[in-house]
């Protein structure tokens, strides 16, 4: 029997670039997007709906839930979008009604804005918000970017997020042995970690999570981290047998939510 594949550092959690050898977790990072794709399906309204989408200019949640049939605004902030958050990569295809879902494509209509103001939008102007590839966390004055989401939400609408993790925060901490910050991390009500490269990420545990969003008056349906799975046993599972990503999906798909030990947390709330 192969040996199985130690536990990823955080360095290969942050580069999806590798030729899945060793640490790069090529494997895993196909079933992570297989994931947020089936993720994000699921979770998107049924009925044609106006879908604001903040997850940043590469198309790739745009191009999902205009070809369900929905009509999406996808704002690309200068500030904050890139190709794919760390740890991933974007789709193929330039996200603009690319037909995938159901066939009922709709159009992507791009924004150049501040996704944190969104002052360019009326009150209770969109039925769902999408704040994939964790942009909440890039915004680090989190709270009023909640509220504007919960602002241009119609009574009734939904948002689906994603955020860092204080998993991933405290190895990022550990990483780079700053032993007392990280012993501050469980009484922190504010936890920020640098990366190597300089930039800031704020981080969250799901009770820090829930009261963001209950504090701008949204309602948590659920909160769960992106994957159950570990990446050592999706790497070790798919270098067996390639075919089993179907399997691997749809096992995480029916996991329970309420564990918060992923590198990423998804919650989905709806205004009241």
């Amino acid at each position: 029997m192969p040996a199985r594949p130690p536990e990823p550092t955080i360095a290969s959690l942050r580069d999806p670039s590798g030729d899945g050898a060793g640490d790069s977790l090529e494997r895993y990072w196909t079933f992570y997007w297989a994931v947020a794709d089936a993720q994000l399906t699921r979770w998107l309204p049924r009925a044609p709906s106006r879908v604001l989408d903040l997850s940043g200019g590469d198309g790739r949640c745009a191009g999902r839930a205009a070809g369900a049939g929905h009509s999406v605004l996808e704002v690309r902030d200068p500030l904050l979008d890139r190709a794919a958050p760390d740890g991933g990569s974007g789709a193929p295809g330039d996200g603009h009604g690319d037909g995938r879902g159901d066939g009922r494509a709709a159009a992507t209509v791009p924004v150049l804005g501040d996704s944190g103001t969104l002052d360019f939008l009326d009150d209770a102007s969109v039925d769902a918000v999408v704040a994939e590839n964790r942009v909440l966390s890039r915004h680090l004055a989190t709270e009023a970017t909640v509220g504007e989401i919960a602002r241009v939400l119609r009574p009734g609408g939904r948002v689906l997020l994603c955020v860092d993790s204080l998993t991933l925060g405290m190895a990022l901490l550990a990483e780079r042995n700053y032993w007392a910050h990280l012993s501050d991390v469980p009484s922190a009500e504010v936890v920020l970690v640098p990366w190597p490269d300089g930039t800031i990420t704020r981080c969250f545990g799901a009770e820090q999570l829930r009261e963001l969003l209950g504090g701008a008056g949204l309602e948590v349906e659920w909160i769960r981290p992106r994957t159950v799975l570990s990446p050592s046993t999706v790497e070790h599972v798919l270098g067996r047998s390639p075919r089993a990503l179907d399997r691997l999906v749809r096992t995480e798909l029916n996991a329970p939510p309420g564990d918060e030990s992923g590198i990423h947390l998804l919650a989905s709330a709806v205004r009241s």
